[in-house]
């Protein structure tokens, strides 16, 4: 069993972004920044998805990748998922596991934990 963890200050993710507006692109799907657009405080929600992205990789002991290669489905009223491409979908076959992910967020912080199963 792998487990990741990861937590983040959304304030840090959201001055990094209005530093550079096309770092959301090599951070996020279009999916998720689409999701992300519809909520009052954009970077609260792409945070809780970095943070998935991060506590994936550390699940499965990722070491190359993309950030494109965790996209992070759901949320609202549906619990989130991941769907896995390129690396990490081939290290999760290499290790015969899926992977299930929780999100939390306040206002100040973001985090998320993921689990292989």
């Amino acid at each position: 069993m792998g487990v990741g963890i990861d937590l983040l200050e959304i304030d840090r993710l959201e001055r990094a972004l209005a530093r550079r507006p096309r770092l959301a692109e090599r951070l996020f799907t279009d999916g998720e920044r689409a999701y992300a657009a519809t909520r009052a405080r954009p970077a609260m929600h792409l945070a809780a998805r970095f943070c998935a992205k991060e506590a994936v990789a550390k699940a499965l002991q990722l070491r190359d990748g993309s950030w494109l290669d965790v996209e992070v489905v759901g949320g609202g009223d549906e619990p989130p998922a991941v769907l896995l491409s390129g690396a990490a979908e081939r290290r999760a076959r290499e290790l015969g596991v899926t992977i299930a992910v929780s999100l939390t967020h306040t206002d100040g912080m973001a985090a998320a934990v993921a689990m292989t199963e």
